[in-house]
């Protein structure tokens, strides 16, 4: 009796360390998407006050990244995790790697943003930035809802959500080649064009939350590559 009571107190102490894990990343997840939505307002308000901030932020979420890291990894090493844990255990280390790469992207956007201080801009390639953003920042969301939830449905979404996100990436070129007639005007697309390949990798980051969700929910991993966006859309 007292063995089993021994056994159940130390799953009790796992669980809630599961939980308190998970609360962190999703803690670690809002810090992230907050840098992310600073930079792009600085950048579509062009106001530069607010890069800086973003740049200093990024310590805080590689704070989380180490503790989230160094806590699951004592989980592996303490404990003897059961199926259903250790893939949610693994999921948390891939998510908490995507989520330390948003950040890192924010902090591009900011710097990015810097270096734009003083250029002339143009309002449809602005408005295109504002909406990939809008898609990535949504599909981030979106993500981090589906680990919480474990709902498979929202996490099979996010190919879909991506595509859209992915043709205005491909189309931004486009947008800034016109530019090219005056040299300050085309040094500032350019610049968008980077940011606009930093939006569309968040997207990217975003697919990999979901893949890993449907891992923790199904025991399966699906690579929602675009070959497999078919199958993902079943």
């Amino acid at each position: 009796m007292d063995r089993l009571h021994g056994a159940a107190s130390i799953r009790k102490t796992y669980d809630a360390e599961l939980r308190e894990l998970e609360v962190r990343i999703q803690t670690m997840s809002a810090a992230a998407l907050d840098m992310v939505q600073q930079a792009i307002r600085g950048l579509i308000e062009n106001d530069q006050s607010l890069f800086e901030p973003v740049i200093n932020a990024d310590d805080e979420v590689d704070f989380y990244y180490l503790e989230i890291e160094r806590r699951v990894v004592a989980l592996f090493a303490l404990q003897t995790p059961v199926a259903g844990d250790l893939r949610l255990l693994t999921a948390l280390l891939h998510v908490n790697h995507s989520l330390e790469r948003v950040a890192d992207m924010g902090v591009n956007l900011a710097k990015v943003g810097n270096l734009s201080a003083g250029l002339p801009r143009n309002e449809p390639v602005l408005l295109m930035i504002e909406e990939m953003s809008g898609i990535a920042l949504r599909m981030l969301g979106a993500a981090m809802d589906s680990l919480a939830r474990r709902d498979l449905e929202l996490a099979m979404k996010l190919p879909w959500m991506d595509d859209p996100l992915d043709r205005l990436n491909r189309s931004m070129i486009r947008a800034i080649l016109p530019l090219a007639n005056d040299s300050r005007m085309l040094e500032w697309g350019m610049r968008m064009h980077v940011i606009s390949r930093q939006i569309e990798r968040m997207g990217d980051q975003a697919v990999d939350i979901a893949e890993q969700v449907v891992f923790v929910i199904t025991g399966e991993f699906r690579e929602f590559t675009d070959a497999s966006h078919p199958e993902a859309h079943v």
